[in-house]
């Protein structure tokens, strides 16, 4: 397992569009962690470069991570959101995008896997067919699986994955199994524990985490590792937008939304989250390239009011420093966790 070659138990979770870079995944790495580099949204070809770039900038292990392709949504879903959201792209002065369906293109990016082998591939949004699972084998990669319940767990299971990517309702930006129903999500100490029962692989644990002692509580809960995405936002080598780095340190709240892309997903609140999450119709990709206009005129414009804002339930713990100091200073802490764990055990027991 990839993860044993690893000198701490930290994962940099994929952060797809604007905050994942070669620099960031490279970093990551070279500090004693797993990174990770996404390509949601990134054609095959672009995908391809990073990679290529992040060879160029480590050479420790590092993963990939893939959109599974869904299912078009009907355009009688859409349209009625389409006009809810005319307004408001109005007054930021853009139009809005065309919501149309495509599948991140899938082939590309699996033959450019196939074609030059990373250590780890990982998954989101459901799980590959057994033949991509074989063929990513075969060329000597491990599969990870992202779920978000027991119920998927048992399921990916039998997808022949390496380790499970046990995603907790406290982690921000898209919920990553099968099922996005914000009625479905679990907290993520109680689906590790759940999901250790239940299945015989190894796991990581995502959601909320921030702190070394957030860390400690994964691995005692049954994780191997914790990957970490939000608490990475603000580390000098992601990409991430100045408005989104802004908020990140102005308090607030989180809440699970549709509103942007139309695939339920955590971010801090803002007007556009509270005012259409009730009425974002389920319709991924078509909701993320309706609104990708207005999106992107709000990081332009600073406007906070109109951007994905994706954070976990920990943001107000992100910190603005390098990369490898940050893994550096997460592995610390939770070395100190455990050691304050172990003590308290042992003071009880002699007690």
């Amino acid at each position: 397992m990839i993860l044993d070659s690893c000198r701490v138990p930290i994962v940099l979770a994929p952060l797809a569009s604007g905050p994942s870079t070669p620099e960031l995944t490279a970093a990551v790495s070279e500090a004693g962690g797993l990174g990770f580099l996404a390509t949601g949204y990134l054609t095959g070809a672009d995908a391809a470069e990073r990679i290529r770039r992040t060879r160029q900038l480590t050479g420790r292990p590092f993963g990939v991570n893939v959109f599974v392709p869904g299912s078009p949504a009907p355009a009688s879903v859409v349209e009625p959101y389409a006009a809810a959201l005319a307004g408001v792209a109005g007054e930021v002065g853009v139009s809005l995008g065309r919501p149309v369906f495509e599948d991140d293109d899938w082939d590309a990016k699996i033959a450019a896997l196939l074609a030059d082998p990373v250590p780890v591939v990982s998954f989101t949004f459901g799980f590959p067919d057994p033949g991509t699972v074989a063929r990513l084998h075969e060329a000597d990669s491990e599969v990870w699986l992202t779920v978000g319940t027991v119920a998927e767990a048992r399921a990916a299971a039998d997808h022949g994955p390496d380790v499970l990517v046990v995603q907790g309702a406290e982690a921000g930006g898209h919920r990553g199994g099968l099922d996005d129903e914000p009625g479905a999500a679990v907290g993520l100490l109680a689906l590790l524990q759940l999901t250790a029962g239940q299945v015989d692989l190894p796991l990581v644990g995502s959601g909320g985490i921030a702190t070394g002692g957030g860390i400690a509580a994964a691995l005692c809960a049954g994780a191997s590792a914790a990957a970490l995405g939000t608490a990475f936002l603000d580390t000098l080598e992601a990409g991430t937008a100045t408005v989104h780095r802004e908020a990140l340190h102005r308090g607030g709240s989180t809440a699970l939304t549709r509103a942007f892309t139309g695939r339920t997903a955590r971010g801090i609140r803002n007007r556009m989250l509270d005012a259409y999450s009730g009425v974002a119709p389920r319709a991924y990709p078509e909701v993320h390239h309706l609104t990708a206009p207005l999106r992107q005129a709000g990081r332009g414009q600073g406007n906070v009011d109109v951007v994905n804002l994706w954070a976990g339930e920990a943001f107000t713990l992100s910190r603005r420093v390098p990369a490898g100091e940050l893994v550096r200073t997460l592995a610390r802490e939770t070395d100190e966790a455990l050691r304050r764990a172990a003590a308290i055990v042992s003071r009880a027991a002699t007690g």
